[in-house]
């Protein structure tokens, strides 16, 4: 049978407005196509993981005190993780992840929280504690030259810099900084974004395209995912699409 290995990192401290069910739908919809969903958990504390071993690596949100409390130990596996991200391990980061995987993180009080520095991105927190790019918002994302929806939910005062190359283009809502025209960060095998809600929940498409990405790396074949029954999801879709886009 083939398998999926994911490693969720520090599901104690990163699970804002639940991240979490990210892990849900990837097993769901693996496991619904026959194949089987390995999941591992890591925490500050527990035996070191090779991040190289995992197909996919996923890392959720959280605000600056968690993000200070785990740094530490994060870049403690710089050189392990740059490794599996250059291998082509995938990876999905969400918010609080997202920026520590740039090159720093500069809070409200000046504050600077050192980062892995895998990317060449920078967040920085404004002096106004009570402006935050929050609310509903909807990307047009490239997937394999697919242009699809992608909605989701965001919740940040970091403002971040530098991005190379962006998730989506902002069709609603911030975006990376107030008023941005583009959100998160993305390589074929990394998606960084500040999209809470959780993210695969709303976008079965994107749980797809990550899936079919693990098997085929690891595998090395070309892999034909089976079809699911996503009416529900797509009505739902649809009905949110239509409400946000026509607020404009």
């Amino acid at each position: 049978m083939k398998e999926i290995k994911i490693l969720y990192l520090y599901p104690d401290i990163l699970e804002l407005y639940g991240d979490f069910g990210n892990i849900q739908v990837l097993k769901y919809r693996i496991e619904k196509r026959g194949y089987k969903a390995i999941i591992d958990q890591y925490s500050i504390g527990d035996e070191s993981p090779d991040f190289s071993s995992y197909d996919l690596v996923f890392a959720g949100g959280g605000a600056d005190n968690e993000q200070s409390i785990l740094s530490e130990d994060l870049i403690k596996y710089k050189e392990n993780i740059k490794k599996a991200v250059d291998s082509g391990v995938f990876f999905l980061l969400i918010c609080g992840a997202y920026q520590l995987f740039g090159k720093y993180y500069k809070g409200v009080e000046g504050n600077i929280i050192p980062c892995l520095e895998i990317f060449d991105y920078y967040t920085e927190a404004i002096n106004d504690r009570k402006k935050r790019c929050i609310g509903n918002i909807v990307l047009e994302v490239t997937l394999d030259d697919k242009k699809i929806k992608v909605i989701g939910f965001e919740n940040h005062g970091g403002q971040t810099y530098d991005i190379s190359t962006p998730f989506g283009n902002v069709l609603f809502g911030n975006g990376n900084k107030f008023q941005d025209t583009h959100e998160g960060f993305f390589r074929k095998n990394v998606i960084a974004t500040y999209l809470h809600g959780p993210l695969l929940s709303k976008n079965p498409e994107l749980c797809d395209y990550i899936i079919k990405h693990c098997l085929e790396k690891k595998y090395n074949e070309d892999i034909i995912l089976q079809d699911l029954d996503d009416s529900f999801e797509t009505l739902c879709r649809e009905q949110l699409l239509n409400t946000f886009l026509n607020k404009q």
